[in-house]
């Protein structure tokens, strides 16, 4: 079973936060990718969806990247997590985190690799 990649938040005056991506089924699968931020103009997009976790064998999701903030003096939202693998498999990557006049936002983590078999995903920017 696949699961589903969460969609991207919305563009707006704040911007929709990026959704997570479902968790795979049970025995094997990948976990879906988290949706990346929309970008707002005042406080952001908010952080990114984070990524889904896979079965006992399959991959974990990426998280999404967090939302721009253009405006003066504020943060860029951070990414999202990368899902967590199974038995056998590696974790999803962070996400990147969003740009801020102020500062970026920080990385979402690296999932964790398979118990068995498997690497750490890689943390965000």
């Amino acid at each position: 079973m696949v699961a589903v990649t969460a969609g991207a938040g919305g563009v707006g005056l704040f911007g929709g936060a990026g959704g997570d991506g479902g968790n795979a089924g049970t025995l094997y699968g990948n976990g879906g990718a988290g949706g990346a931020s929309g970008d707002g103009n005042q406080t952001g997009g908010g952080p990114g969806g984070n990524g889904g976790n896979a079965g006992l064998i399959g991959n974990g999701g990426n998280g999404g990247a967090g939302g721009n903030v253009p405006t003066i003096g504020f943060v860029g939202y951070h990414g999202g997590n990368g899902g967590n693998a199974g038995l056998i498999g590696n974790g999803g990557n962070g996400g990147n985190g969003g740009f801020g006049p102020a500062s970026a936002g920080a990385g979402g983590l690296g999932g964790a690799g398979g118990q068995l078999l498997g690497q750490t995903g890689v943390d965000g920017q």
